[in-house]
């Protein structure tokens, strides 16, 4: 075996960084471990945790707002309905789908791809943590106040949320909500960026990281972007509330005249944010996906580089398809923004290609986390031809508020959010845990979730061009709607059962313990290098970083060289790290 370079030794950087015990040292036992550890691990746990905590309660409103929608007259009143609904959207939106990837599975991956001991700033990522899970809480406790939770839409639109047209604690407690778990995110994005750019493990230039490290790199970028839009547009609510400030509120003066705020300034706020929002949602499941195909494709990743200009251009232009939103406003220039919304779909479509390439003449393996990807590529798929339909204005105004976009929607951020999501579950379990899933039930778990989801938003498409409205609890019984609604609320419930065999699935794991190894999938970055679950600092040693891929090329040194690829030079046998500012001397290369 050849020799490994040891793990070279880290700068004290302070207090605020783990030194002096040693990479086997595992903190305070138990319960406190988890209150007051700064591991990048065990934060990164339990951001996961605490998210598909949230994803379970969030799920299970769904199914009381589908079971509501079976029938054309539903039993619960229309505040009920307009709380689930707002608080359904909310949980999913910002409280699992951005947390559970970018809070989650970048803490727990994102330094061990890089070869880093801890993120940057260890006790800023523990209060990141904490204010998510206080941000979490704060909106939760709505359902315990007089009035209820909010119940304005999860988009908060104003003047219906200020407290002329939604009174009560609920209300306010929502805004708090997503006010401190966008102080988490934006924490959490200073921390990656930090992180990504100054603890590369030599050797690890930019264009050697994995593309799910770039992805996250590109997301954090988004979030230090749009957060404090979303923020201040919170700020500037809260104030109309509670401090007469009419900002977004119109008002009669002492001549009957209507003055004061800009009603729509809060749209443009909202969706300056809401729409790099769907990417900062989607980039990071982007990236696990393409971290998983190559790996069960026994491939590189086809367009390496490719990938990585096609998610800069992803981010730039969601900063400008904002009022795409706001097309019926008739506030905004239809040209403009619908040429720039269509705009966005090339790099989307780069993105599919490099993922179809990889597979092209692969050895492909089906296991479970390869058969979420591919059922996010169909997922996907669907949900972004359906928005370049809705890109152009004529077919925006046509399907306005009706179920079309609903399924648009969430064919979009399930796709993304759930396929790929736990595609990244199961491909990194082993390493996060030290023990296998088992198989069988893994598979189970993905084909009634693919199937219940198909049969769960195939339905809403016909039934929104059909002219069902969207966000209403009841609908006439003879518009036809009915039968496409009873099949649409049967494929929820096939969706949310799907669930049981994964928790089954958990708990046969955790009896029977059987070990993984390092490298269970025999994947490429270098996470796989580090013990399954990693030690305390992450590496005792490390491999040269001679491409992207470190861990295939140290155990498979002769396969570079067969592949023929210009852009990845035959292995040269491993020296010690550290040996200058960017690694090993690249002479003779």
């Amino acid at each position: 075996m050849t020799q490994l370079p040891e793990r070279p030794a880290t700068e004290d950087h302070g207090d605020d960084t783990h030194h002096g015990d040693g990479d086997h040292h595992e903190g305070p036992p138990w319960l406190l471990k988890w209150l007051t550890s700064t591991d990048h691990k065990v934060i990164g746990l339990n951001y996961m945790i605490t998210a598909l905590v949230l994803f379970f309660i969030a799920g299970g409103l769904a199914l009381f707002i589908r079971w509501q929608l079976g029938s054309p007259h539903g039993s619960d009143s229309f505040q009920l309905y307009n709380q689930l609904f707002t608080m359904h959207g909310s949980l999913m939106l910002y409280l699992f789908a951005g947390p559970f990837a970018f809070g989650g599975l970048a803490n727990f991956i994102v330094p061990l791809q890089i070869g880093a001991p801890d993120m940057a700033f260890p006790r800023l990522n523990a209060l990141s943590y904490w204010l998510y899970l206080g941000g979490s809480i704060t909106m939760l406790l709505g359902f315990v106040t007089a009035g209820g939770a909010a119940a304005y839409g999860w988009v908060g639109y104003a003047p219906l949320a200020t407290s002329t047209f939604s009174p009560g604690q609920g209300a306010d407690l929502w805004i708090m909500g997503i006010a401190l778990t966008g102080f988490s995110a934006i924490f959490t994005g200073v921390n990656l960026v930090t992180t990504i750019f100054y603890l590369r493990a030599p050797g690890m230039t930019m264009f050697r990281m994995p593309v799910f490290t770039w992805n996250m790199l590109v997301t954090a970028v988004l979030i230090l972007i749009a957060f404090p839009v979303l923020t201040a547009a919170m700020i500037i609510l809260f104030a109309d509330r509670h401090f007469g400030t009419t900002i977004y509120l119109l008002h009669q003066n002492a001549k009957g005249q209507e003055v004061g705020g800009v009603p729509v300034l809060y749209q443009n706020l909202f969706w300056f944010f809401g729409h790099p929002e769907v990417y900062i949602l989607a980039l990071p499941y982007f990236g696990i996906v393409s971290d998983v195909i190559p790996v069960f494709s026994r491939k590189p990743l086809f367009g390496y580089r490719g990938m990585i200009f096609a998610t800069m251009s992803i981010a730039a232009l969601s900063t400008g398809v904002w009022a795409h939103h706001m097309f019926t406003t008739g506030t905004v220039l239809l040209p403009f923004f619908s040429l720039l919304s269509l705009l966005i779909a090339v790099p989307t479509g780069i993105k599919f290609f490099n993922w179809i390439g990889t597979m092209w003449r692969g050895q492909l393996v089906f296991a479970t986390p390869m058969l979420f990807s591919i059922g996010f590529l169909f997922a996907f798929l669907m949900g972004g031809l359906t928005g370049v339909m809705l890109a152009m204005p004529p077919i925006d105004f046509a399907t306005h508020d009706t179920y079309f976009v609903v399924a648009h929607f969430h064919q979009v951020l399930i796709g993304t959010t759930v396929f790929a999501g736990f595609a990244g579950f199961y491909f990194w379990y082993p390493k996060m845990f030290g023990h296998m899933l088992n198989e069988t039930l893994g598979k189970i778990h993905f084909w009634l979730l693919f199937i219940g989801f198909w049969v769960t938003f195939l339905p809403q498409y016909v039934v929104g061009l059909e002219g069902m409205p969207r966000r209403v609890p009841q609908y006439p019984a003879d518009q036809g709607w009915n039968g496409l609604n009873e099949v649409s609320t049967i494929g929820a419930v096939i969706l949310a059962g799907s669930f049981l065999f994964m928790f089954v699935n958990i708990f046969i794991s955790v009896l029977k313990r059987i070990p993984p190894g390092d490298n269970p999938w025999d994947a490429h970055t270098l996470e796989w290098f580090a013990t399954s679950p990693p030690v305390h600092h992450n590496f005792e040693k490390l491999p040269p970083i001679r491409s992207e891929r470190p861990v295939w090329d140290f155990h498979h040194p002769d396969a570079r060289a067969l592949t023929h690829d210009t852009d990845h030079p035959p292995a040269r046998k491993p020296v010690t790290v550290g040996a200058g500012p960017d690694g090993p001397d690249e002479k003779g290369s």
